[in-house]
């Protein structure tokens, strides 16, 4: 069975990990935060003091980690300081679950390919709850051979993998699936809000749409309006999936159709919006809270 190596142990990378574990891997892992290393180690993970001390006797390399330039230095190396893919060994498969930007991808995957390294670009979709039960959705880009190496090992943490092209397809392919959970998280606390200010209850309303052509996964599985079903909203908004990375999520869209020549008003409003939630002080809620942006005038 492969020896795993996993960096970045937060609340997505934690029980991702875990989910290695449960499947038989061996599971070596790393992340800043002590207790994080803790819990799974307690789980049966070995932890690593170092990032180059988890990858030692490591086939596989799966990182989980905030932004590009946190990946970039990892692999890369930064301020005279050497990368991660000085010390992995050769034939190591490298996977970046990291939601970051093309631009990134493109270095990294470059840097794997010169020492000849498999990269696979994978974020995820699902959030906690699906990296907790192991059904993510995988998005890859990459090669064919790399795609299929890691299929396996993705399919341990994940319920769809998706091969979505080559490096860079995968974030490309989250990009645009998170600025449309936005968007339609937008909408549905719109709708949900301008109901109950008419006298509306909210569960029916819900369901009513549910059963109408405005229905949608936010609505469905996720919905916005405290005590409507067991969701973050009816826990004070406690993430989940926080609006900082949601605000982030949606600057990559941003950055990406201006540089594309992409027209995305939909997708800038959306941006906008959650840019003044982080300005009133809610970056770690989770980003259903959006709904409380509608209050009456």
């Amino acid at each position: 069975m492969k020896t795993i190596a996993f960096i970045g142990l937060g609340n997505m990378g934690g029980p991702m990990a875990a989910n290695l574990l449960k499947a038989g891997y061996t599971v070596q892992v790393f992340d800043l935060v002590p207790e994080a290393l803790q819990t799974l180690q307690d789980q049966g993970a070995s932890a690593a003091s170092s990032p180059e001390q988890a990858v030692a006797g490591a086939d596989v390399v799966i990182s989980m980690l905030p932004a590009g330039k946190h990946v970039a230095g990892l692999y890369l190396g930064n301020g005279g300081q050497p990368g991660l893919l000085e010390s992995v060994a050769p034939g190591t498969l490298i996977l970046d679950c990291s939601t970051i930007d093309g631009e990134t991808v493109q270095q990294v995957a470059g840097a794997c390919a010169e020492i000849g390294l498999d990269m696979l670009d994978a974020p995820v979709s699902g959030g906690v709850a699906a990296a907790q039960a192991g059904t993510l959705t995988f998005m890859c880009g990459g090669s064919a051979d790399a795609f299929l190496r890691a299929e396996p090992i993705l399919s341990a943490m994940g319920k769809r993998i998706f091969h979505a092209g080559n490096h860079g397809a995968g974030q490309v392919a989250k990009m645009c699936n998170n600025m449309l959970l936005a968007i339609h998280m937008i909408g549905t606390s719109e709708a949900l809000k301008m109901g109950a200010n008419c006298g509306l209850d909210p569960k029916i309303l819900s369901e009513i749409m549910l059963n109408s052509s405005g229905r949608n996964w936010s609505l469905e599985l996720y919905n916005p309006f405290p005590g409507v079903m067991d969701s973050p909203a009816s826990r004070g908004y406690a993430p989940g999936f926080m609006v900082d990375l949601m605000a982030k999520d949606l600057g990559l869209a941003v950055d990406n159709a201006k540089t594309t020549g992409s027209r995305i008003p939909l997708g800038e409003l959306a941006a906008a919006l959650y840019q003044e939630k982080q300005a009133v002080g809610d970056g770690r809620k989770d980003f259903s809270s959006i709904l409380e942006l509608f209050e009456p005038a």
